[in-house]
């Protein structure tokens, strides 16, 4: 036997000795439970209100989806530049409404005069929401108009930004005073801002999972030292697939699952995906649809 394969040999005996002392010193550290997340049937949760039923954002998109029966909504939220939270995607305004600029280079009173029907259905003619008085809705506003939805709330100013700064603490500030910790969950593609927003929050809050802890429990799922891993999340809301990797496989699903981690898909409107994925154990359905996503869990649950 040469001196190559020996060592080679000695490697693989150390790293399964290694993987064999790991696993049966480690605990899995299963996630505590939260109230928002205990539900037994898949969480339908309108995207931006149900962005493709009516206006993104609007306050018309968010009574029409709570009339169709959603559990929640999914949102974004950004900082204006006096300060208030308001719901909102992008950081321009170009996009879903008749302004122009940067969301936190304006006040509220200047955002409300914005138009957010201005752009709904590709701005067509026929567009019924156009002129009809939809706004910036700010998140107290969506919080006390549905008090029997839970929402999804996404910090999308980035932590470097002087509004990214303050809003971690803004947000837990206003959920602390309306007292809806139990109705909320908090995220962002940020990690950084979920930490951030979690030294307030001190885990009195659900969070869900940023971009970098998505990416250490997928690591982790696709090694041998998936039992080792402690996730920092109680939902992880994501896409079916990131560059090349499928994030919706029934195996990566089941181990967040046995973690007490929930896992909701996003932005899933076809009726074919979204069975797929509730057959396969995800917990979440995201959608610009839920008109056709609430219909098709009820016709799996029917069957």
């Amino acid at each position: 036997m040469g001196k190559k394969t020996k060592i080679g040999i000695a490697a693989v005996a150390v790293g399964a000795a290694a993987w064999a002392g790991s696993k049966a010193i480690a605990t899995p550290q299963v996630r505590p439970g939260k109230k928002v997340l205990t539900y037994t049937t898949p969480a339908i949760l309108a995207h931006r209100g149900g962005s493709a039923i009516a206006p993104e954002n609007s306050m018309a998109a968010f009574t029409k989806s709570a009339e169709l029966g959603v559990d929640g909504f999914e949102i974004d939220i950004r900082l204006t530049k006096d300060e208030e939270i308001i719901v909102f995607h992008d950081e321009f305004l170009d996009r879903t409404t008749d302004g122009a600029g940067r969301v936190a280079d304006l006040a509220l009173p200047e955002l409300r005069k914005l138009d957010l029907g201005y752009r709904f259905a590709d701005d067509k003619e026929n567009n019924p929401y156009r002129g009809k008085g939809e706004t910036i809705v700010t998140l107290k506003e969506l919080i006390e108009k549905f008090p029997d939805m839970w929402i999804n709330i996404d910090m999308k100013d980035s932590p470097e930004t002087y509004e990214g700064s303050l809003i971690p603490s803004k947000l837990w500030r206003l959920i602390d005073s309306l007292g809806v910790h139990d109705r909320v969950v908090v995220t962002s593609f940020f990690d950084e801002q979920i930490d951030r927003f979690n030294l307030y929050a001190q885990n009195s809050v659900a969070i869900g999972a940023g971009e970098n802890e998505v990416r250490k429990a997928y690591a982790a799922f696709n090694s041998q030292f998936g039992h080792l891993y402690q996730p920092k999340a109680d939902v992880f809301q994501i896409p079916v697939k990131s560059s090349m990797f499928r994030l919706d496989l029934p195996r990566f699903i089941a181990f967040l699952s046995n973690l007490n981690v929930p896992v909701h898909y996003w932005v899933i409107d076809e009726p074919e995906a979204i069975k797929t994925l509730v057959a396969a154990g995800a917990k979440g359905i995201i959608t610009d649809r839920p008109d056709i996503a609430l219909q098709t869990v009820k016709d799996a649950e029917n069957n």
